[in-house]
């Protein structure tokens, strides 16, 4: 049994993956087990996650690609255009498998290429309530993964899965998360509360536009609390020279962290470390959320969010449509914390299928080889 897990995107979707590769090349000695990404760098990153499974055994490919190609995403970052010609240009090399199992959905574009026999094996990345978690293009997926019965609930509800095709219980990022970090050290050289702010990429969801300069030069220009700027990681992956321009104008202040795009702004380093969240549609809110704290959400577009499912998380905290008075907002969501504390372990609950400390991404390994076992 081949299993090909491809990487064909920005790095923080390997994190909800990779440790399952790991997992079925430990349990299934039978699975001959690849891993593949589209640059040097990514590739270098997998294998450094690798690392923390040294138990397992795994190949590690390049993806053809035009030199010109992957230059320009190793310069200016992924698009469109070359995640669909790491697809094409690698079609033959991904009809050699039984499975393929992707955190993306991009993927799905193989079969118009004429991939058909591998299996097309899906383990979501990020656990949020966005309706692009829930497109309708899902039920071309052979076998789903997903966290928990708030994801099984919708994608169920508009008949995107069904039953015998996947499996919950599994985010596979916390168990990489827990090999990862045994320890958390500090990041400031203070006892002031830590606020992490976490905007969007998606320009007609997020903050940053019409809100993000405004909320760094306020937190510059005061002394109570640290700020830990970490965007999505896609929001600059294709402006880096403004990103470059953000760290010299904040990255300067002792109290304050400027993260772009760094390998810590995907591995919740930031999320596990804040003591409040401060952001907009980003799913790292449920990341955050494992344990209970304080949350501000920043409604930058004046959406009529209220009974939306789309925006359930914005129930967990304040929302506001403006920061004329930033700083008591802030020490409002600290003060008012109490009144959304259940509400926080309802979402989690929903969210996550989780048993304490335990480890998912073997239950996903066993799913997929049973599944791929089954289809054969």
């Amino acid at each position: 049994m081949r299993v090909l897990f491809p990487y064909i995107a920005q790095p923080h979707q390997t994190l909800h993956s990779l440790p399952i590769a790991m997992e079925i090349a430990s349990r299934h000695p039978e699975a001959e087990v690849h891993i593949a990404c589209a640059t040097q760098a990514h590739l270098d990153y997998a294998q450094s996650l690798a690392a923390y499974y040294p138990e397992s055994r795994a190949s590690f490919e390049l993806l053809h690609l035009p030199n010109l190609i992957r230059e320009r995403v190793e310069r200016h970052g992924h698009t469109v255009f070359s995640r669909l010609a790491s697809l094409f240009f690698n079609k033959k090399y991904f009809s050699t498998f039984q499975g393929i199992v992707v955190p993306e959905r991009t993927s799905l574009y193989l079969r118009k290429l004429g991939v058909r026999q591998p299996r097309l094996i899906w383990t979501r990345h990020g656990a949020g309530d966005r309706a692009i978690g829930f497109a309708r293009d899902v039920k071309n997926f052979d076998y789903v993964l997903m966290a928990g019965k708030k994801v099984e609930e919708r994608l169920l509800a508009q008949g995107a899965i069904r039953p015998g095709h996947y499996h919950t219980g599994v985010y596979a990022k916390f168990d990489m998360v827990r090999r990862m970090r045994s320890t958390s050290s500090r990041l400031f050289n203070n006892n002031r509360p830590t606020i992490l702010y976490n905007p969007h990429f998606n320009a007609r969801l997020s903050s940053w536009p019409n809100m993000g300069l405004n909320i760094l030069s306020h937190f510059a220009n005061q002394d109570r609390y640290n700020l830990i700027f970490a965007p999505h990681y896609r929001l600059f992956d294709n402006r880096r020279a403004e990103a470059a321009q953000l760290q010299r104008a904040f990255g300067g202040h002792p109290h304050m962290i400027v993260d772009t795009g760094s390998a810590r702004s995907i591995d919740m380093t930031y999320t596990s470390a804040a003591d409040l969240y401060l952001g907009d549609t980003s799913s790292q809110i449920a990341e955050f959320l494992i344990h209970p704290r304080p949350c501000v959400f920043l409604n930058a577009h004046d959406v009529a969010w209220q009974g939306d499912e789309n925006y359930r998380f914005w129930t967990l905290g304040p929302v506001l449509n403006q920061v004329e008075s930033f700083s008591e907002d802030i020490e409002g969501a600290f003060s008012s914390h109490d009144a959304f504390v259940n509400l926080q372990k309802d979402y989690i609950r929903d969210t996550f299928d989780l048993t304490g400390d335990e480890p998912t991404a073997p239950v996903g390994a066993d799913a997929i080889v049973d599944f791929l076992r089954m289809a054969s």
